[in-house]
């Protein structure tokens, strides 16, 4: 048996909050047109999506044939009152300066500290490698948030980066490769690859 594990990191699309840089987290948004056109050309065994329709439209049309398994704890850190706002409109806020200054000390009113957010997070993680250890699975696909896919590479990714010295765009998605041992105990994955994503001329 190969004992290879493949999981696949996929942001969503972009949404029209997106386009006006405004904080999107657990509120949502309708997928820009373009999103919609968006194609990949690989399979996998299992789909996992965070709950917001963002994710669960993104993975229509990415895999049109599957049905995803819906995890909460996949959501993009909660901004609280923040949510829909821009830089523009928070520039001023002292808090939102502190925040911008030390996001992993401060946190917005009403929303998620950093802490919170990871441990939340790292639940949603523990989910996908149990059924994908329990099922046996070689390769699964996740499809959530940028802030998400930057936890999860600065934790499990090969060589060791920050969180936000990684980026998580909307056209292309990593394949973390790891060996099963080392998804069972919480190790670093052993490759790293870009996956793109390509825009369907016809559609």
């Amino acid at each position: 048996m190969d004992d290879r594990v493949v999981i696949a990191l996929f942001r969503h699309g972009v949404t029209e909050e997106n386009k006006r840089k405004a904080y999107l987290g657990w509120n949502d948004s309708p997928l820009c047109p373009e999103s919609k056109t968006i194609l990949i050309s690989k399979i996998y065994q299992r789909y996992f999506s965070s709950d917001l329709q963002r994710c669960i439209r993104t993975t229509e049309t990415l895999f049109p044939t599957t049905t995803p398994h819906l995890l909460k704890e996949l959501r993009e850190m909660n901004f609280g009152t923040w949510e829909g706002q821009t830089y523009e409109d928070l520039k001023e806020n002292s808090l939102y300066r502190q925040w911008l200054g030390d996001p992993f000390s401060h946190f917005p009113p009403e929303g998620e500290s950093f802490h919170e957010f990871s441990t939340r997070v790292d639940t949603g993680w523990s989910k996908i490698t149990d059924e994908v250890l329990k099922s046996n699975l070689q390769s699964c696909a996740v499809i959530t948030h940028g802030g998400v896919i930057r936890y999860f590479l600065s934790k499990y990714a090969p060589c060791p980066k920050e969180f936000w010295a990684w980026q998580a765009t909307h056209d292309q998605g990593y394949e973390m490769i790891f060996d099963r041992e080392s998804l069972r105990r919480g190790r670093r994955c052993t490759l790293l690859s870009v996956v793109p994503l390509t825009a369907n001329e016809h559609g």
